[in-house]
């Protein structure tokens, strides 16, 4: 249980008692510290048959299949999947851009909403979590542990992070990918404003240290849509130069240059095995959420 009841502006109880049900579970097997409900890749004792292989001198004898040295006449022995607990690192995108949001919630807010909830699911079934707030570099960095008290000072480094400053998600990945050293699900929350190609590299970089990433890539509806008619002068909210432009004469170029940069990174994230889902931040959060624990739920414990 959580001991502390302070309100906080992301946290709703009703979504997370509505999707207290869902477990989260990973695609890969993980390496915990206890037992627990995720496949790990070594073998133990759970309830769930793994394999047989040929007995060698010195195995446990109450592991014989004796079933299967009377069809066989050969020894064999019956092994189990071993249960683990689950890493569960938040990557928290806090460069300037992520303080946008053309409605009522901006980038930043919704990513809290997300590691607020999947922050609370991981605790209360018994597995350890963290967070990364990323910028130019790594900002606030929390490693996993499994305690309540835990969680609380994540809810703190969520609700005190303010977006500023370049972002540099590719070499902030690269790092993550070297410093969390066991197997961890890795669940990134950014706007990505860097090249596709940067980021196969991280994502590969990851995928090779056997980590499961999933991807909340937030994008507001005006991003999308360009919606707009007069003409404006557009800021980068990130440091860059101030463009005067007239929305009418550009916006083919921008969809032009939007629809290959998202088929560019459509493309880089199937190639990496990657757990894709762009979000418009003006969708509840809540169905965002219940297809990416139901989807994961389908696919638990693939890969060892």
């Amino acid at each position: 249980m959580i001991p502390e009841r302070r309100p906080r502006s992301f946290l709703d109880p009703l979504v997370l008692s509505r999707l207290a049900a869902l477990p989260l579970f990973a695609r890969k097997a993980m390496q915990g510290s206890v037992s627990g409900r995720h496949p790990s890749p070594h073998r133990g004792s759970s309830v769930e048959f793994a394999e047989y292989r040929k007995y060698v001198p010195g195995d446990d004898l109450r592991r014989l299949d004796w079933r299967a040295y009377g069809r066989s006449d050969r020894y064999f022995i019956k092994e189990f999947e071993a249960d683990t607990n689950l890493r569960c690192c938040l990557v928290v995108d806090t460069s300037g851009s992520m303080d946008y949001g053309s409605g009522n919630v901006t980038k930043i807010e919704y990513a809290r909403r997300i590691s607020g909830v999947l922050g609370t699911l991981a605790l209360q079934q018994g597995d350890a979590i963290g967070l990364a707030c990323v910028a130019g570099g790594v900002v606030r960095n929390i490693p996993p542990r499994r305690n309540p008290a835990h969680l609380m000072a994540i809810f703190d480094a969520l609700e005190n992070a303010r977006p500023k400053g370049e972002t540099h998600i590719a070499g902030v990945l690269h790092e993550l990918a070297e410093t969390i050293r066991q197997r961890a699900l890795i669940v990134i929350m950014s706007d990505l404003f860097v090249e596709p190609e940067l980021l196969r590299g991280c994502f590969e970089h990851l995928r090779f240290r056997k980590h499961d990433v999933a991807v909340f890539h937030l994008l507001d509806p005006r991003e999308l849509a360009f919606t707009f008619r007069r003409p404006m002068r557009f800021l980068d909210m990130e440091g860059g130069p101030s463009i005067f432009a007239e929305p009418n004469e550009i916006a083919d170029r921008y969809q032009k240059a939007l629809g290959g940069y998202l088929d560019a990174l459509k493309q880089v994230v199937l190639e990496s095995a990657v757990d894709y889902h762009r979000v418009s931040i003006d969708e509840d959060y809540e169905q965002v959420l219940m297809r990416f624990l139901v989807g994961r739920a389908h696919k638990k414990g693939g890969a060892r």
